[in-house]
């Protein structure tokens, strides 16, 4: 069932004086399941923080509609918004917004004292979740004693604090180093399992979003351009901008230092996914063909919990002449069925040694490494 409805967004932004009106939303939909770890991805520009302004009843929309179990909240009172936000919404930000002047504890019992909370009650929900993420000692603390990452556990646990319904976190790892987002995010995982917290999450680093959500939606220019479930919106994306933003993240390069050494053969690029990504491919197709294939780069990434393998390999002949060319074209072949992404990265081609020339041409052995140096990067 779906807690959360967004249909036919829309969001402008009109200057002061009406002259230039912006769209910053563009007829955005997407639904949200109970329970669901879903990301929100996009480059500055993209819209998603207007999109999570008005999941957070920040700001109101200029047409479609924003349902919280079936409710239009978009259409609320504006003398109900704030308490319709601290009811039923949770928030953790990028620069934590913890008060200097309070100690820790404070912080996270600050929206509870807005809601009327007694002491007492205040103090029996901070307890287990202060142990759950593991700030117990350090809550008489003011927020300069403490870390980043320490900072953003008490924030969580302030979101937490008023049981919401939905937890919206902007951008709430990109102010920490790479070891502290880790746990951040395995923490909001186990958060989001352990207690079933619906949790939306805004990010504009792909190697935040392809880490442990259950889906993913991408977003440029006011528009979702691309949502699915993790490891199928990355390992096979269909808008180009999600492909190039891949492509960039998972392409790889052989290091300049090895481009002279190179023999004369065929560049390429292989991806894999799931459970192939640890196949013992290149060994087998090399014996089977009786072909020369040199791992020169490679890589395995996780989307979500599945695996996408990537490889640079130079598949080149061991026999000579036509013999040997068919062999390394047969290998190829072979590895363009069985992989799931096939590239060709130069067309340097098996010179043959004592028959006529293989593909494209005779080729000395400065012209293919000039190719190779041109072609090689992804």
């Amino acid at each position: 069932m779906s807690i959360l409805e967004v249909n036919g967004l829309k969001k402008v932004y009109s200057t002061r004086f009406g002259g230039n009106k912006v769209e910053a939303l563009k007829k955005v939909s997407f639904s949200v399941e109970e329970g669901e770890y879903v990301a929100i991805m996009g480059e500055s520009g993209s819209g998603k923080t207007t999109l999570l302004n008005i999941l957070a009843a920040l700001d109101k929309p200029t047409g479609g509609m924003v349902k919280l179990d079936g409710w239009d909240f978009s259409r609320i009172k504006e003398s109900a918004v704030a308490a319709f936000r601290r009811d039923n919404l949770g928030f953790v930000f990028q620069d934590f917004n913890l008060l200097d002047t309070f100690s820790l504890e404070d912080n996270i019992y600050l929206p509870l004292v807005l809601a009327g909370k007694h002491y007492a009650e205040m103090s029996q929900r901070l307890a287990p979740i202060a142990v759950q993420l593991g700030i117990t000692e350090i809550l008489k603390k003011y927020p300069y004693e403490v870390s980043g990452g320490q900072k953003q556990r008490v924030s969580i646990a302030r979101a937490l604090a008023n049981n919401p319904r939905i937890l919206l976190c902007d951008e709430a790892t990109s102010a920490l180093d790479l070891e502290t987002t880790e746990g951040i995010l395995a923490l909001l995982k186990r958060i989001n399992t352990e207690l079933g917290v619906t949790i939306v999450f805004i990010t504009h680093q792909l190697e935040v979003a392809q880490r442990i959500f259950d889906r993913v939606a991408v977003m440029e220019n006011g528009v979702i351009i691309e949502q699915g479930k993790t490891f199928d919106g990355f390992a096979e994306p269909h808008h180009e901008t999600t492909q190039a933003l891949v492509e960039r993240f998972l392409g790889v390069a052989v290091p300049e230092r090895l481009v002279p050494e190179l023999p004369v053969g065929r560049l390429v690029e292989l991806r894999y996914k799931g459970d192939h990504a640890f196949d013992p491919l290149i060994s087998a197709v090399s014996s089977r063909h009786g072909v020369a294939i040199n791992v020169l780069h490679g890589n395995v990434e996780y989307f979500g919990t599945q695996p996408i393998g990537t490889l640079v390999v130079l598949v080149a002949a061991i026999r000579e002449g036509q013999r040997g060319a068919r062999d390394v074209e047969d290998a190829l072949d072979e590895l363009r069925g069985t992989v799931f992404g096939f590239k060709e990265l130069t067309d340097a081609a098996v010179e043959e040694a004592l028959d006529a020339p293989y593909g494209g041409g005779p080729r000395t052995a400065a012209q293919t490494k000039k190719t190779v140096q041109q072609e090689v990067l992804v």
